[in-house]
């Protein structure tokens, strides 16, 4: 999967949504996703526009209630780390299970655990910084409740490939599947993986009823285990030229919306600051995609430092930014994002408590959804991280 960086294209891909396929087909790994995510969690396109993009389309509103309700999933996920804060990246809710590593096993690194469509599914995701949201569930599952891991340190594994990492839909997505945030673990089987992934396989440690998969030793193929190098190499830090007769707007890796302000006269400045990435780091291919993004932003200049390092900032006329958790530290007006439902904030007890508000503002008289959509859907938009 190929996604490109020039707004023609990633409007051309927007066109293309088909939101009753996608209903009916997201979970399987030829279904019909969006494979917008990387662009909705860089900012580059908001769950707000996705949202009214569909909603203008012609289609009964229970055709678009699934495909609205995984971009609600994202904002959802925004919101509970606007309400925790950084606690997010630590246990929400205690372990009921036991933990054998902080590790990961070697066999999710190299893909060789041994389910075919796991370890094709960890192979792409390597080339092209791209999982379907299904696998990454798999994957998870497989590390922390058969593997027996800690989720945080194989969390930031995962994180650092992705494309459309999104450190809210990530973090507290590996908490679902754990057991952290959530009810209790999730687990899949051989069977249920073939169901959705198109493979025949049988015989391997997941070829299990569900009621026994809780009770597994951890298989041979999962007990060497290994702790990454996650490291980024930022560009060379060159200062920002700076008119101070301008305003700053100041843009980071999860804000890259060409339109922003788009018709003011302004210094633009994509801030890489080196802190940031040592706590969240990403892997070259990743980094690239950002930068690429960000040249659909005219006259971006990119700063690899610290937002506080750069020379002259506080001397221009201005300084705006969007809101972000990662960025509270930016100096200047920090607007707010474009929300689904603006009005819902504060904290919610679960998604269904987020989304019966949210679907009440979006469709007053639609019929209520099915059943909970998956996680991982980073974006939860389109299914966000899956698309």
């Amino acid at each position: 999967m190929y996604f490109p960086t020039d707004i023609q294209s990633i409007k051309e891909r927007i066109s293309k949504i088909d939101p009753v396929g996608y209903g009916i087909t997201r979970n399987y790994l030829d279904g019909k996703v969006t494979y917008l995510s990387p662009y909705i969690s860089r900012g580059v396109i908001s769950t707000k526009q996705l949202a009214e993009y569909v909603m203008q389309l012609n289609y009964q509103p229970h055709q678009l209630l699934r495909l609205v309700q995984e971009l609600a999933w994202r904002d959802y996920f925004q919101r509970v780390w606007l309400s925790l804060g950084d606690d997010i990246f630590d246990d929400i809710r205690m372990n009921r299970g036991a933990i054998r590593t902080h590790k990961i096993p070697k066999a999710i690194l190299e893909a060789t655990t041994g389910i075919d469509a796991v370890d094709e599914g960890i192979k792409k995701m390597l080339q092209t910084g791209y999982m379907h949201n299904h696998l990454r569930m798999y994957v998870a599952s497989i590390t922390c409740n058969i593997g027996k891991s800690d989720w945080r340190i194989p969390s930031q594994w995962m994180y650092y490939h992705l494309l459309d990492g999104d450190l809210a839909s990530n973090t507290l997505s590996w908490q679902w599947v754990a057991g952290t945030f959530s009810s209790k673990k999730y687990y899949c089987n051989q069977e249920n993986i073939n169901q959705y992934c198109g493979t025949k396989q049988k015989g391997t440690f997941l070829d299990k009823p569900y009621l026994d998969l809780p009770l597994l030793d951890v298989p041979r193929a999962l007990e060497d285990i290994e702790n990454p190098t996650l490291s980024t190499e930022l560009p060379q830090k060159e200062n920002p030229v700076l008119d101070p007769n301008l305003p700053v707007l100041l843009y980071h890796p999860y804000h890259l919306d060409p339109e922003w302000k788009k018709e003011y006269s302004a210094n633009r400045i994509l801030v890489l600051e080196p802190s940031h990435f040592r706590e969240h780091p990403v892997s070259k291919t990743v980094l690239q995609f950002i930068i690429e993004l960000g040249k659909n932003i005219e006259g971006l200049q990119v700063f690899a430092g610290e937002v506080g390092e750069i020379p002259g900032l506080r001397d221009c006329k201005s300084i705006y930014t969007r809101e972000h958790p990662s960025f509270h530290h930016f100096p200047g007006i920090q607007e707010q994002r474009e929300w689904m439902v603006p009005e819902l904030t504060g904290r919610f007890n679960s998604f269904f408590d987020f989304w019966k508000k949210a679907e009440k503002a979006l469709f007053p008289k639609a019929p209520k959804a099915a059943t909970p959509p998956t996680l991982f859907s980073a974006a939860p938009a389109l299914s966000l991280q899956k698309r």
